[in-house]
């Protein structure tokens, strides 16, 4: 815009110039012509009045003079004839100095009208010089860091494409030397057998460790009160057994629906071990309700869907009969493989906020392959006076018929007509 500018003001001087040396031509000529002119008339005006004061004359010296001398007249004419051109000329060339003086004066204003135009054209062409020259070096910062800009986004994207490949490079390396679409599942698989597996020969160490291998005489006499007792195991105390379903624990029902409403209600996830520490659902409530008022303690309930909420619902459990019976509950927990026990594992740690010391054989949850151990143990605590609670997972397709023959038992039936996440 501020070169535009200029540029205009220029071309306006240029046109000034122009006109003004036009005019000052247009004036030398004007005046050569006025006094030219001007003589011609001064010359004109003179000369009647010359002839005029010639006649005058004469007409005097003729009325003076004799007729008879007619060369002195001619003489007088003849002289004031020439005094007048004498005159006349003196005029014009005061004229014509007049005039050269002017037009010597309008030759010196054109010269420094030139010489004005000169220098104007001359700071013109400076300052457009200047002008391009900081434009060129704006436009050159301007492509400088236009260029190094892109220069940075290519550097990082070579980076990122190093990276992409990288990553395209170890996925193609993992599908090789893995099954296509399940390394992740292999991994947790495998995690989880590594971390039951540790605990599992922690606690056959620890075992080891505390066992005390019996003589012959200890196994005829473990033998011999296993037979006396085997008669006292079926007519159980009532008061040992929990029976919730029956109106003469009006006690139990009362304190059992306060823990679930407390649950449901009032959620502490910072709470003691072996208390509940996850959200608790109505559904959840009305599945646990209906194990212990409707089934008694002893009955499948239909699985939820996914391992971890089974696993909820087993903790909400396994949290009441901690609650109202203490120690004495030992939870029992069977699936058929060490992937799915590591995740019981896990889930009941995550939702009762207990450890890896609570499990174990002497612990408060003991974890289960078989079902034959299982019921070994639960006979062994019976006898120690202690409550097995057995729990069942979804995937055991045919339960053992001797875990029902226990006041406490939960099992997870799958929906026949949906495929559990957890099934492989």
């Amino acid at each position: 815009m501020q070169l535009k500018e200029n540029s205009q003001s220029e071309t306006q001087v240029e046109i000034a110039a122009n006109l003004e040396r036009e005019n000052i031509d247009e004036v030398v000529a004007e005046r050569e012509n006025s006094a030219a002119t001007a003589s011609n008339k001064s010359a004109e005006n003179k000369l009647p009045l010359q002839l005029k004061l010639g006649e005058g004359e004469t007409a005097e010296n003729s009325a003076n003079v004799p007729e008879k001398n007619p060369s002195a007249t001619e003489e007088l004419t003849t002289e004031s004839t020439e005094s007048k051109t004498e005159f006349t000329k003196a005029d014009e060339s005061q004229e014509r100095d007049k005039i050269k003086q002017e037009v010597a004066e309008l030759k010196r204003q054109k010269e420094n009208l030139e010489t004005e135009i000169i220098n104007l054209q001359a700071s013109k062409n400076k300052l457009l010089s200047e002008q391009v020259t900081e434009i060129g070096g704006t436009l050159e910062r301007m492509v400088r860091e236009g260029l190094e800009e892109l220069e940075r986004r290519k550097q990082a994207l070579e980076i990122s494409v190093e990276q992409l490949e990288r990553r395209r490079d170890r996925i193609r390396e993992e599908m090789r030397t893995s099954f296509a679409g399940v390394s992740q599942d292999l991994a947790i698989r495998v995690q989880g057998f590594k971390d039951y597996l540790v605990g599992s020969l922690q606690d056959l160490a620890a075992a080891a460790e505390q066992l005390e291998l019996p003589t012959y005489e200890a196994y005829e006499a473990w033998e011999t009160s296993r037979q006396e007792a085997s008669p006292a195991a079926t007519n159980r105390d009532p008061a040992t057994t929990p029976a919730f379903a029956e109106q003469a624990f009006q006690d139990q029902t009362r304190q059992i629906r306060s823990i679930l409403d407390q649950y449901r209600t009032l959620p502490d996830y910072y709470g003691p071990p072996w208390q509940l520490r996850r959200t608790f659902e109505p559904i959840h409530a009305e599945k646990v309700s209906t194990w212990f008022f409707t089934q008694g303690g002893r009955g499948a309930l239909e699985s939820l869907g996914s391992r971890l909420q089974n696993i909820l619902l087993a903790s909400a459990i396994v949290s009441v009969m901690r609650n109202m019976y203490g120690d004495r509950v030992r939870t029992l927990v069977l699936a058929n493989t060490p992937e799915r026990l590591g995740e019981w594992r896990r889930g009941l740690q995550d939702c009762l906020g207990i450890s890896r010391s609570d499990f174990g054989p002497e612990r408060g949850v003991v974890l289960f392959e078989y079902p034959e151990a299982l019921v070994q143990k639960a006979d062994r605590l019976l006898e120690q006076k202690q409550l097995p609670l057995i729990i069942v997972d979804e995937a055991e397709e045919v339960i053992n018929l001797a875990l029902l023959q226990f006041p406490l038992w939960l099992a997870f039936a799958s929906d026949p007509q949906q495929m559990s996440t957890y099934m492989y």
